[in-house]
C-alpha cells in the first residue's frame, strides 16, 4: 500500500467520522455505527440450534449509513464472526452486507440487507432496528436480525438474533 493511498484512506475515514459527528440535519446525511450481534436461534433441516448449546458465537458489526432523506437511505454492513468452543475461538466467518433503509419514524428502522458470507453462504436479513436512548452526538439501538441463508451445499436456514450498539 502506498503511502498516498494510505493517506486518502485515514483522510476519508477522519472526513465520514467528523460528518456523522456533526449532528448534520441536511441530506445526505452520513452516519456510522458499532454493535455487538448474538445469534439466538437458527432453524433449519433438523432441530432449531441455539448459540450457547456447545459453542457460542458473536458477530461485531460495523457499518456506515447514507441517508438520503428522513426515511430512505443505503447502508454498508461489514460483520466478523468469532465462534468459542471448548476452551478456543476463533474468526468463523465474515459477512458483507449491504442493503437499503426505511426510516419508519418514532425511532425506528427497518434494514433490508443481501447476505454475502466467506463461509460459501448468501441470502437475506431483514432487520428491524430501534433507537433507545437518542443524544446530541450518538445514540444507542437495539435491533433483530431474522437472517436466511443458503447456498454451499447445505440447507436454507433461518435465524433470529439480538443486537445492539452506538450509532454516531
Amino acid at each position: 500500500m502506498t503511502m498516498r493511498f494510505k493517506g486518502f484512506i485515514i483522510t476519508t475515514f477522519l472526513y465520514l467520522f467528523y460528518a456523522s459527528a456533526s449532528a448534520q440535519q441536511t441530506y445526505p446525511k452520513i452516519t456510522g455505527y458499532v454493535g455487538i450481534l448474538h445469534p439466538i436461534v437458527t432453524f433449519g433441516n433438523d432441530v432449531p440450534h441455539y448459540n450457547f448449546d456447545g459453542a457460542y458465537v458473536v458477530g461485531m458489526p460495523t457499518g456506515i449509513n447514507i441517508w438520503k432523506s428522513s426515511r430512505v437511505g443505503f447502508s454498508m454492513e461489514f460483520v466478523p464472526t468469532i465462534r468459542a468452543i471448548d476452551g478456543t475461538s476463533k474468526m468463523s466467518n465474515f459477512l458483507f452486507h449491504p442493503g437499503a433503509l426505511f426510516g419508519l419514524g418514532h425511532g425506528f428502522t427497518l434494514a433490508t440487507r443481501a447476505a454475502f458470507e466467506t463461509s460459501g453462504r448468501y441470502g437475506f436479513t431483514p432487520v428491524l432496528n430501534k433507537i433507545v436512548i437518542k443524544g446530541k452526538q450518538c445514540s444507542m439501538f437495539m435491533a433483530v436480525p431474522v437472517p436466511a441463508r443458503f447456498g454451499n451445499d447445505q440447507a436454507a436456514a433461518v435465524g433470529v438474533g439480538f443486537q445492539f450498539g452506538i450509532t454516531f
